[in-house]
């Protein structure tokens, strides 16, 4: 029997409530109001709080309280003391509150630093690597098996490159974007907003995406209760 809380189940409940607190969110689309107020600093609240939690039971517990204490719950024969060095680096970060001690918290944070750059760069330039050889692909490529030349491979690849270098041309700042180099700086732009509409695009169809299974839910999960609760009156 499903627990029951005011004569309606608590799965009932949770959608009358998920229902409440996304048409507080829309209501801002008419002006701010207490109600968004209300529902946003909830959002961010629980947001925090299960983000608390989750560090403790995944980090603090996990990688800290039972390699020392209790290692046989992390198949350990036994307590590894050296997670102890990067205990006591996280607890200096602490230090930042205070005036007096502030300058012990430099130390961890040099360190996330300089390891956060030698993870990053080799990965960027993979990545810049990667873009650089799609715009060394052959213009005309051979198709093998149809015998002959991927003509449309070879504009789009085309169309690529000239992208690629009259960007680049742009932000160029070296050289006075006059002439032929102004020319090709003014046609970056047009592919630079070609770019950033795509993108913009893309992060709209997104959020419908969510509006839609938003609306999905309350049709098809939260109309069938209001039908019910009118049914029974």
């Amino acid at each position: 029997m499903p627990e029951l809380i005011l004569g309606l189940s608590t799965k009932a409940l949770g959608i009358w409530l998920a229902v409440f607190l996304t048409l507080a969110i829309y209501s801002f689309l008419y002006k701010d109001n207490p109600i968004y107020k209300f529902a946003e600093h909830l959002f961010v609240g629980t947001s925090a709080g299960y983000a608390v939690g989750l560090t403790y039971n995944q980090v603090v517990l996990r990688l800290v309280v039972d390699p020392l204490f209790r290692p046989a719950a992390v198949n350990l024969l036994a307590p590894k003391y050296l997670v102890i060095v990067p205990t006591l680096l996280g607890v200096m970060m602490f230090f930042r509150f205070s005036r007096r001690y502030g300058w012990l918290a430099r130390w961890p944070i040099c360190i996330v630093m300089g390891w956060g750059a030698g993870v990053g760069i080799p990965g960027a330039v993979q990545d810049i690597l990667a873009q650089t050889h799609s715009t060394m692909l052959p213009l005309a490529p051979f198709d093998a098996g149809a015998r002959t030349f991927a003509w449309w491979e070879g504009v789009t690849g085309l169309i690529l490159v000239v992208a690629v270098i009259t960007t680049l041309c742009y932000f160029y700042f070296s050289k006075e974007h006059k002439g032929a180099f102004g020319v090709a700086g003014r046609a970056g732009i047009y592919f630079l907003m070609i770019a950033f509409g795509a993108s913009f695009g893309n992060t709209v169809m997104a959020r419908i995406s969510l509006l839609i299974g938003r609306m999905q839910f309350m049709i098809y999960d939260w109309w069938p209760l209001v039908v019910g609760l009118f049914r029974r009156g």
